[in-house]
């Protein structure tokens, strides 16, 4: 919404694209280590070095690919519709493409910043907040004068603030123990719960000479799109120079990367992946040529460009760096207070058929829905995910939006306290754009794994179940189609 902000976003074109030779991963004798941020005095002070270096280098040349600005290009120019190939745009947001390519991205800026300040042993440190330790801004983000600070942060996240993974605009009024409490559930909503498989985990597919689609996996949807917000400055505030706040800079994908912490936030995105392939049973990587074969573009720290493939990049120790472990307390932190005892009143609610289409989620609904099979073995488990799917969600992609579904609930749930067996999952969006897309309208489909969520609260056997949804942030301007329970393959 608002005017166009001026910005030129894309990095140095080279000369010849045909000619971008394919990237080659050298041996690895070692790999780098990747420490937690409240762990890593000596990374961050290599960081420190390596961001101001990299910062200075536009004193000499704006164009080289290695000045800070133009690395943070990289990430506008592949989330904004800036790169077409073939006349057809290429977006890594809300697909399959999100992880392989901050992967890569984080990878070639890691050695970047080695090469700056002399380390190839060099290893970004990752901001650990998905463990209540890492639950705030690093306070290496919070010193004035430092090549770290962005000025651009909303003023809540210094002085040890407890974070929200939740955050979507809204302050939570609760406690800190409570907050931590709803992070390690959306942790384990996202990370286990709802991505039971690869396509819930990644996102949906997405190949050149098809639209950009708006199917994001678990991660980058929740807590992905809410660390964002939650940095960035508050939307329609007064920034430092005086102009309108759209976001700047963590909450607007335009300008993320201009932020030092982006860098920390993605590395442990990234290794999400690495903890998600471990937790077992249908969990491994995709395994379509579609995906293995999708290309990104990167200049190297030698100023170099490459193309590098997804296929490449499915083992960071193979890629030359590997994370030290650190507790995951979200992993078995599964609820076990409920919101109410028993099952919800059905009578007393509408089918689904009666709701939907819903032109606008501007307050809490609730209704009740069929489900597809009673009673399943373990074995159909294993089979098929039983998933609640709502069609055709539409919103503008230039808006916030966020809202919380739960089971066997009514409308007076409690939403602001999420350790509740109850909580199925959330849907955001932070805002972008599509450069085809004038009126910023953009339609998704949104699925839920239920089937564990079923089994804690007790609800296998029942045919027909409560549904709540509960608009956090944009609720006005979403509509949604439809709504089922079906049942999917666990490809």
């Amino acid at each position: 919404d608002g005017p166009p902000v001026p910005y030129s976003c894309c990095p140095p074109i080279p000369a010849n694209m045909d000619d971008i030779p394919l990237y080659k991963l050298p041996s690895v004798t070692e790999p780098r280590i990747r420490f937690p941020a409240q762990d890593a005095d000596e990374y961050i002070a290599k960081y420190t070095l390596g961001i101001r270096k990299m910062k200075e280098l536009d004193e000499k040349d704006p164009q080289n690919p290695l000045w800070f600005k133009q690395q943070a290009n990289v990430h506008y120019a592949y989330c904004n519709d800036a790169y077409t190939i073939g006349g057809k745009v290429l977006q890594v947001h809300g697909s399959w493409l999100f992880f392989p390519f901050h992967r890569w991205y984080m990878y070639f800026f890691e050695r970047i910043l080695g090469k700056l300040i002399g380390d190839q042993t060099f290893a970004l440190p990752y901001w650990n907040w998905d463990n209540p330790k890492g639950m705030y801004l690093p306070p290496m983000f919070d010193v004035p004068g430092s090549p770290l600070y962005d000025e651009r942060h909303n003023p809540h996240v210094y002085n040890g603030t407890v974070m929200d993974l939740g955050y979507f605009g809204d302050e939570v009024q609760t406690t800190q123990l409570q907050l931590m409490a709803n992070n390690l559930i959306l942790m384990h909503r996202q990370m286990v719960t709802n991505a039971p498989c690869p396509l819930l985990f990644f996102g949906a597919p997405y190949v050149l000479g098809n639209k950009p689609v708006e199917a994001p996996g678990t991660i980058e949807n929740i807590p992905h799109n809410p660390v964002h917000i939650w940095t960035g400055t508050v939307r329609g505030s007064t920034l430092p120079d005086g102009k309108p706040s759209y976001g700047e800079d963590m909450g607007n994908l335009y300008s993320t990367g201009l932020d030092p912490v982006f860098y920390l936030d993605h590395a442990n995105v990234d290794r999400m992946w690495n903890l998600w392939k471990q937790i077992g049973g249908k969990i491994r990587d995709i395994q379509e040529k579609d995906w293995l074969n999708s290309e990104f573009c990167f200049y190297d720290e030698n100023r170099n460009p490459y193309r590098v493939k997804v296929r490449d990049c499915l083992d960071s120790k193979k890629m030359g760096y590997d994370y030290a472990p650190m507790p995951t307390p979200w992993r078995n932190f599964k609820p076990t207070r409920k919101a109410s005892s028993g099952k919800a009143n059905i009578s007393s609610l509408p089918p689904a058929s009666k709701v939907f289409p819903l032109a606008k989620l501007d307050r809490t609904i609730s209704f009740s829905i069929n489900r597809p099979s009673l009673s399943r073995t373990q074995q159909e488990k294993n089979e098929q995910e039983e998933m609640l799917t709502f069609n055709k969600i539409q919103y503008d992609d230039s808006q916030y939006v966020r809202f919380d579904v739960f089971l066997n609930v009514d409308k007076t749930v409690n939403a602001d306290e999420l350790d509740k067996a109850e909580f199925a999952g959330s849907y955001t969006s932070l805002p972008h754009v599509h450069g085809d897309n004038t009126t910023h309208i953009t339609s998704v489909t949104f699925k839920l794994a239920i089937t564990e969520l079923l089994e804690d609260i007790g609800l296998e056997d029942e045919d027909v179940i409560a549904v709540t949804l509960v608009p956090k942030t944009g609720g006005e301007g979403v509509s949604i189609d439809g709504v089922e329970i079906k049942l999917a393959g666990l490809l």
